[in-house]
């Protein structure tokens, strides 16, 4: 837990448009103390004073994510009105308080020493600042940050690093070390987050961030063969995870085949069909959702899966100059029309797309998966988990066998290394278009995984993104 918090805090600097204290999302663990898995609940919350009559539909289709239908000036979107309280905080202080061994005050030290030297600016700094160029040139103080002489920030041909300032956020990160939680939900944090989501528009206030407790909660729980799948429940997409996974028949072959993914695409297709009738959450249109996830192990037998948002790129565009807090935007995970099962309601926990996975052999820990990228994110986590339980899959392999997304739920993306004979299978179940598993635009999710298993710990990334790693410390 030690390592894995304090590689969420440095996110907020080396991955700030993914993850940040702005932000929410769910833990799933096992602790070894326990001999038990638990989730941390710390999802982003709308705000007591939301009020819906604020986001009136507009013609089309909104600009981001979910294709709800438009909201005038896309507010739900981009902007001071799409800014959720945030939970960040509040789910890594608990994570540590609970389950950690070192101080919180030791886990934001790297942090707050990687915010004061400033952002690395690299290749996918550029991408990432340019893909959202306009909707950052909205907000004075995310443009001065992130478009610097009112463009992205070039990376040249000399190799010597290159760093942006980060305005407050390494004052904040110090004072969250020495003050602890308690100063960005109760104190002088939240009173400067409060004062500026009133100045800028957003219906945020101190009493919001008063009342924001993260929550520790039991897992949904499903056993498959000799092994016990654990997911978040609730809002999240651990329901439809269990709801797949019930109807996913036996597999007997040594590796997966074009019955194998043909029954994978029929399951998730199900499971989604259901999501939407009676959940209430539309389709992803795009590559844009932007989330971070950490996945550790040690060789006690905790394992740790951290999946934490903004929701989109930027999440909200929308940074705070007194805090140097970029914000999220929560509020585009409700249904902008009203009378539905996920529509924009105050004081409320939206339905989210994140599903930190730990697997659990004859009760004894074994690994888990998660990942970055919306919709994506659950057939991801479903077919890893199957590749390693049902194939005898390490980390690694698992991460580089071919996935197909069900997340447009109407059209199957299939990776294009997988054969003809598998091509047919799936076109039988949706119509399928072949996609590599390119960095950009990103068809697929992008997962991490970690092990304990009898030879010692292991873990892998997904190998198309940039800024992903594994390492043992």
């Amino acid at each position: 837990m030690d390592a894995a918090i304090a590689t969420a805090f440095a996110l907020t600097v080396a991955e700030p448009w993914m993850s940040g204290l702005g932000g929410g999302g769910y833990i799933t663990l096992y602790s070894a103390k326990e001999k038990a898995v638990r989730v941390v609940d710390f999802a982003m919350k709308s705000p007591k004073g939301l009020n819906p009559g604020d986001y009136p539909l507009a013609e089309g289709t909104g600009a981001d994510l979910f294709g709800w239908p438009a909201v005038v000036d896309d507010r739900n979107v981009n902007g001071p009105y799409s800014i959720a309280v945030p939970g960040t905080v509040a789910g890594y202080a608990l994570a540590m308080e609970k389950y950690g061994t070192k101080s919180l005050a030791d886990v934001i030290a790297p942090a707050a020493a990687l915010a004061r030297r400033g952002h690395r600016v690299t290749w996918w700094t550029m991408l990432m600042c340019g893909a959202d160029m306009p909707a950052l040139q909205k907000s004075p103080a995310t443009a001065e940050t992130w478009l610097p002489g009112g463009f992205p920030p070039a990376m040249g041909a000399d190799p010597a690093p290159k760093f942006l300032k980060l305005g407050k956020l390494a004052d904040t990160l110090e004072e969250l070390a020495r003050d602890g939680a308690d100063s960005f939900y109760r104190g002088a944090i939240g009173e400067r987050i409060a004062r500026d989501a009133e100045r800028l528009g957003s219906s945020v206030r101190m009493a919001d961030l008063e009342a924001y407790e993260a929550e520790i909660q039991e897992p949904l729980s499903m056993t498959r063969g000799e092994a016990t799948y654990h997911v978040p429940g609730g809002l999240t997409a651990g329901p439809s995870f269990v709801d797949a996974l019930k109807d996913l028949p036996a597999f007997s072959g040594e590796a997966p085949d074009a019955d194998t993914y043909a029954a994978y695409a029929r399951t998730l297709k199900a499971s989604y069909e259901y999501r939407m009738e009676n959940l209430g959450h539309a389709g992803d249109h795009g590559d844009r959702s932007c989330t971070s996830h950490i996945a550790a192990a040690d060789a006690e037998g905790n394992i740790v899966m951290i999946t934490t948002t903004l929701l989109s790129r930027f999440g909200s565009r929308v940074l705070f100059p007194e805090t140097g807090i970029m914000m999220n935007n929560g509020i585009n995970w409700f249904d902008p029309r009203p009378g539905r099962p996920n529509s924009l309601k105050p004081d409320t926990k939206p339905l989210c797309n994140m599903v930190p996975a730990v697997v659990t052999k004859n009760g004894k820990p074994w690994f888990g998966f998660g990942a970055s990228g919306g919709r994506k994110i659950m057939p991801a986590v479903y077919q890893l988990c199957s590749f390693v339980n049902d194939f005898g899959m390490d980390m690694a392999t698992a991460l580089n066998q071919p996935r197909v997304d069900l997340g447009a739920i109407d059209t199957i993306y299939a990776d294009a290394r997988l054969d003809a004979a598998t091509m047919d299978k799936l076109k039988a179940v949706a119509p399928t278009e072949s996609w590599p598993p390119t960095t950009y635009p990103i068809m697929y999710a992008c997962p991490l995984g970690a092990m304990v298993a009898e030879d010692g710990v292991s873990a892998a990334a997904h190998p198309m993104t940039p800024l992903a790693a594994a390492l043992s410390i």
